[in-house]
């Protein structure tokens, strides 16, 4: 029994230096992998950003990095009225503070870079937290990924969600 719980601890050891080795190799990445949030681009040409986001109405997801920390995740994305949005669910929750730093870092510098296809794209995510656009965006967002739980003009006002409009910058 001792040499069974000895090779459990080895194993459940080794899995734990795995799993902090793959995340903190990943902070030196090209960019996310999936779920992973990944460094700075280091690839990707620049370019000036469309007028018009409407290709990217059947994207699932975008790649972008924030500029301090300079990180990269994948996000899902909305595309109304030609422009382009993201948002941050579960804000309000105890998972999602873990889960979710990326909104938090928008707070002291909003600007952006995002990756669309080997192009990179300076721009800044705006808050919504009210308007005109909250609802389609939330029923665009319902569309493509099937939340329609999250579909609510109150989750954006109350900051369970945040809305960003990706803008000039």
């Amino acid at each position: 029994m001792k040499k069974l719980l000895k090779w459990i601890g080895i194993g459940i050891a080794v899995l734990v230096i795995s799993i902090a080795a793959l995340l903190g190799g990943m902070r030196f990445h090209d960019g996310p992998l999936e779920i992973l949030s990944g460094g700075p681009f280091k690839t990707g040409t620049l370019r000036i950003a469309p007028d018009d986001w409407s290709f990217l109405k059947d994207r699932s997801t975008i790649e972008f990095q924030t500029m301090k920390p300079a990180q990269s995740r994948t996000v899902w994305l909305a595309s109304f009225d030609q422009r382009l949005f993201v948002v941050s669910g579960y804000m309000t929750t105890n998972y999602g503070a873990i889960w979710k730093q990326w909104p938090y870092y928008l707070e002291t510098d909003d600007s952006v870079v995002l990756r669309i296809d080997g192009n990179l794209y300076e721009q800044r995510l705006q808050r919504i937290m009210s308007g005109p656009e909250v609802i389609p965006v939330l029923s665009e967002f319902s569309r493509k990924y099937g939340d329609g739980e999250a579909a609510s003009a109150d989750s954006v006002a109350s900051g369970y969600t945040w809305m960003f409009e990706v803008v000039d910058r």
